[in-house]
């Protein structure tokens, strides 16, 4: 994916990457995003997957996570979610995959 235009992450981050200033004031929200990222990054490398004897390192691709990304919102579609006010399930993840387009530099050009 070159065109940066076309990739869903775009529009995750315009809509969530704001929630990351919220760290500031709400320390639990650092946790909640963190195990949410970590659940990301397991969906998208499971461990069966990674060789045993090599130390765990997370290296996220943003083909892999547009495609969860295009996956899950599809579900929230599904179920006819609503962003709430405040934070849940699903507001939680896709603040996690802000945190990790900004963690790997996902829409750098």
């Amino acid at each position: 994916m070159n065109d940066s235009s076309a990739c869903p992450l775009v529009g995750v981050a315009a809509a969530y990457m704001p929630r990351l200033s919220e760290f500031t004031f709400e320390p639990g929200l650092v946790a909640a995003v963190d195990q949410h990222a970590a659940a990301v990054c397991d969906a998208l490398v499971p461990a069966q997957r990674r060789p045993v004897d090599e130390p765990e390192t997370r290296s996220v691709r943003r083909e892999d996570l547009s495609d969860y990304v295009l996956g899950f919102t599809d579900w929230l579609s599904e179920v006819d979610w609503v962003e709430p006010v405040g934070h849940d399930f699903a507001t939680l993840r896709l603040t996690a995959v802000c945190w990790l387009i900004r963690e790997y530099d996902l829409l750098a050009a």
